[in-house]
Protein backbone atom coordinates (compact mmCIF):
# COMPACT_ATOMS: atom_id res chain seq x y z
CA UNK A 1 0.00 0.00 0.00
CA UNK A 2 1.71 3.14 -0.81
CA UNK A 3 0.69 6.73 0.62
CA UNK A 4 -0.30 9.25 -1.67
CA UNK A 5 2.25 12.85 -1.15
CA UNK A 6 0.73 15.94 0.90
CA UNK A 7 -0.57 18.55 -1.36
CA UNK A 8 1.56 21.54 -1.16
CA UNK A 9 0.39 24.14 1.09
CA UNK A 10 -1.67 26.68 -0.92
CA UNK A 11 0.59 30.13 -0.74
CA UNK A 12 -1.74 33.10 -1.68
CA UNK A 13 -0.36 34.77 -4.59
CA UNK A 14 1.21 38.21 -4.27
CA UNK A 15 -1.04 40.84 -4.18
CA UNK A 16 0.12 43.80 -6.88
CA UNK A 17 -0.13 46.71 -6.31
CA UNK A 18 -3.25 48.82 -7.92
CA UNK A 19 -2.30 50.34 -11.35
CA UNK A 20 -2.14 54.16 -10.59
CA UNK A 21 -2.67 55.01 -14.21
CA UNK A 22 -5.70 52.75 -14.71
CA UNK A 23 -7.17 54.59 -11.20
CA UNK A 24 -6.57 57.42 -13.12
CA UNK A 25 -7.96 57.06 -16.14
CA UNK A 26 -11.21 55.61 -13.88
CA UNK A 27 -11.35 59.08 -12.50
CA UNK A 28 -10.82 60.91 -15.27
CA UNK A 29 -13.92 59.04 -16.78
CA UNK A 30 -16.09 59.67 -13.80
CA UNK A 31 -15.45 63.38 -13.56
CA UNK A 32 -15.84 63.67 -17.53
CA UNK A 33 -19.38 62.18 -17.29
CA UNK A 34 -20.30 63.78 -14.09
CA UNK A 35 -19.71 66.96 -16.13
CA UNK A 36 -21.61 65.49 -19.21
CA UNK A 37 -24.43 64.76 -17.10
CA UNK A 38 -24.91 68.26 -15.64
CA UNK A 39 -24.29 70.04 -18.50
CA UNK A 40 -27.52 67.71 -19.51
CA UNK A 41 -29.26 68.64 -16.86
CA UNK A 42 -28.68 72.88 -16.76
CA UNK A 43 -29.42 72.16 -20.53
CA UNK A 44 -32.97 70.56 -20.14
CA UNK A 45 -33.52 73.09 -17.16
CA UNK A 46 -32.58 76.08 -19.39
CA UNK A 47 -34.52 74.79 -22.21
CA UNK A 48 -37.60 74.27 -20.25
CA UNK A 49 -37.17 77.31 -17.79
CA UNK A 50 -37.14 79.48 -22.05
CA UNK A 51 -40.10 77.27 -22.60
CA UNK A 52 -42.09 78.60 -19.95
CA UNK A 53 -41.24 81.85 -19.94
Amino acid sequence: MTQETASEADVPAPRQRPDLLGIAYLGTIGIVMLAWICGLVWAAIAFFSWLVS
